[in-house]
């Protein structure tokens, strides 16, 4: 099953896709890291937003979407725009698309330890919260 996990930053949607099949994780190619909004958006931009999130997970065959849970209050609250973003993607038909909370996550991940570090994954630094939910995630369907 492939998962595309994702970590809303600001105006980027960070994403890592994940695939594990008979117990083996693999790393597609993904042509996109991250999709953004412009600072300044309007309808049109979310809607392209939503469009583009939409046809990268139909190319990839992504049936299921975990999004890194954030805070509504306090010092580490997500952004408005974060809300929106998280909002587009939840809107996306033929797309599961769940929340997993950083407890969750950690949880799940000290139960499952990596097997590799995440530096040796081929992954860039800003991908690794998309990955570490994307990894809960599959640790937790199939634990």
């Amino acid at each position: 099953m492939k998962v595309c996990g994702v970590e809303l930053t600001a105006n980027d949607a960070v994403i890592c896709l994940l695939e594990l099949d008979r117990g083996q994780f693999t790393l597609p190619d993904c042509r996109a890291r991250k999709l953004s909004l412009p600072k300044v958006h309007n309808r049109e931009d979310l809607q392209k937003f939503q469009a583009s999130f939409a046809k990268l997970m139909q190319d990839y065959q992504i049936t299921r979407v975990v999004i890194r849970e954030r805070m509504t209050k306090g010092k580490f609250a997500g952004g408005s725009v974060s809300f929106k973003l998280e909002a587009a993607i939840q809107l996306i038909n033929d797309v599961e698309v769940e929340l997993m909370t950083p407890a969750q996550v950690k949880q799940v991940v000290s139960e499952n330890p990596l097997l590799i570090p995440f530096s040796e994954t081929g992954l860039k630094g800003f991908q690794e919260s998309a990955f570490m939910v994307a990894y809960a995630a599959q640790m937790s369907a199939n634990g």
